[in-house]
């Protein structure tokens, strides 16, 4: 796969430099990843942009959190990559639903009708 300088691709292909977050984690945005946030915020992604931008660099969109994980703006923000911490983990898709097709969870009862 080609990839150009500057370009998602070819950000993430490179050995060595930080995974990009993915949708669902919670990251910690500090100065570190812009001089914008010079005040500390906690970042859930919902989409990291195929944008080009300068090397190192990303858009992503989601939500602002406060200190108890909600969700109190939604916002659009251009930071390094590399500057971000990540807080939490998105859920695995594949884990959601573990049951087996034709395996019964729980005690079901059957009832009759009469």
């Amino acid at each position: 796969m080609e990839s150009r300088p500057g370009t998602l691709s070819a950000f993430v292909s490179r050995a060595g430099d930080d995974v990009l977050p993915r949708s669902g984690d919670v990251i910690h945005v500090t100065k570190a990843a812009s001089v914008q946030f010079a005040a500390p915020m906690l970042f859930r992604v919902i989409r990291v942009h195929d944008w080009p931008t300068y090397e190192g660099w990303v858009w992503l969109d989601g939500y602002e959190l406060n200190a108890s994980g909600d969700a109190v703006e939604r916002r659009s923000i251009f930071v390094q990559a590399g500057g971000l911490r990540q807080v939490g983990k998105a859920p695995d898709p594949r884990a959601r639903n573990a049951r087996q097709p034709g395996q019964v969870s729980g005690n079901v009862r059957i009832r009759a009708n009469r």
